[in-house]
């Protein structure tokens, strides 16, 4: 098989508000034209790489977005917005775009072939240009909803993921016939104002109540203050959240909480288990170790704090605490509770190791309240 590639870079111009300010380009991506042997015609499609990909030798999971001529910029902007505090990993980013005229054929009489354009030339491009990981997403909105939601319950090696957005449906005997050995995820939302496809995502939604296929991780959510055109971007980015809802760093509320979660525990089987899917070391991740000790100082809970600050000792040796503003507000914590032993070690931490005019005063003047009341 022989597929023609033309690369056009995608740009898009910043204009300045004056006529003075010379506007500057800001590129997201890359645009090819696919000369398809099995679609006979030119499919355009866009990538856009992450910002680490060109300084990394990372591989990275692939989010495929149907019309792409609409949405790969809600893409692009979902990943660029999520990836810190790494909510998400970093991802590639593909649109396919689609005219008016073919995408309900596309989408419908000849989705078969549809899926054999994407299966047998536009995923071996990707895989064989960029570094991936094998860990694939699709979305699709209104006649690709119901696409991706039929197709990835046959083609259950194609994608890890569908999200299907103001539409969706297959069959009772296709939901009947899902038999998958590994967890596959469906997220599906509509809303009651879309009056032309409800019935069918909610008749969808009824087969798989109805029968539970094994394997298969969904959710059907309503989105009733969204309409058809304004779902798509809340769509897509609650149906990523849910795919990756176990890769997060773990963030609690208040220390009942994380009581209630588990505690130490809880956050070792969470950890453990996300490295199953993930990959990693199966550790508590130091985010997850400050946001607890930051929690504790907080809610002004010595108890936990002390016990955070223990358990977690390994992280309050990285860089983030390198400096007289933490030295500070640790010895300033432990003094405001008469733990004159720890606030004399972080106040003279801070004035021997990290100096700084704007802390030092009241470090010296803890360190002198703490030594005077041990």
């Amino acid at each position: 098989m022989k597929t023609t590639f033309s690369l056009i870079l995608l740009v898009f111009s910043v204009s300045g508000l004056f006529s003075q300010t010379k506007g500057s380009e800001v590129s997201i991506g890359t645009n090819f034209s696919i000369n398809s042997k099995i679609l006979n015609q030119d499919r355009d499609i866009q990538i856009y790489l992450p910002d680490s990909y060109e300084s990394s030798k990372e591989n990275y999971p692939v989010l495929y977005i149907l019309d792409g001529q609409r949405f790969f910029t809600n893409g692009v902007a979902i990943q660029r917005s999520t990836i810190a505090p790494a909510e998400i990993p970093e991802m590639i980013v593909v649109g396919i775009n689609s005219s008016r005229e073919l995408r309900y054929t596309l989408f419908g009489d000849e989705s078969t072939k549809f899926t054999s354009f994407i299966k047998n030339e536009v995923i071996p491009f990707i895989d064989s240009n960029y570094r991936t990981t094998g860990e694939r997403i699709i979305f699709g909105w209104e006649a690709g909803a119901y696409y991706v939601s039929e197709m990835i319950l046959k083609e259950k090696d194609l994608f890890s993921g569908a999200i299907a957005s103001n539409g969706g449906y297959a069959s009772e005997e296709t939901v009947k016939g899902f038999n998958c050995d590994k967890e596959i995820y469906l997220y599906m939302a509509n809303s009651r104002k879309d009056i032309y496809n409800i019935s069918s995502s909610d008749t969808f939604n009824d087969a798989l109540k109805k029968n539970s296929p094994k394997n298969l991780i969904w959710k059907y959510e309503l989105l009733d203050d969204e309409v058809h055109q304004s779902l798509p971007y809340l769509a897509m980015y609650k149906g990523i959240k849910y795919y990756y809802h176990n890769y997060p760093s773990l963030i609690f509320e208040t220390i009942r909480a994380y009581v209630d979660a588990g505690g130490i525990p809880y956050l070792k089987s969470y950890f453990k288990e996300r490295a199953k899917r993930f990959g990693g070391e199966g550790k508590i991740d130091n985010s997850t170790k400050n946001r607890l000790i930051w929690l504790a100082w907080n809610r002004d809970n010595f108890e936990y704090f002390s016990f955070f600050m223990e358990e977690f000792k390994d992280v309050l040796s990285t860089q983030r605490y390198a400096s007289a503003y933490w030295q500070n507000r640790f010895g300033q914590f432990y003094l405001k509770h008469k733990d004159y032993k720890n606030a004399i070690r972080y106040f003279e931490a801070g004035i021997k190791k990290y100096p700084n005019t704007e802390f030092d005063e009241a470090m010296k003047k803890g360190l002198k309240t703490a030594q005077k009341n041990k």
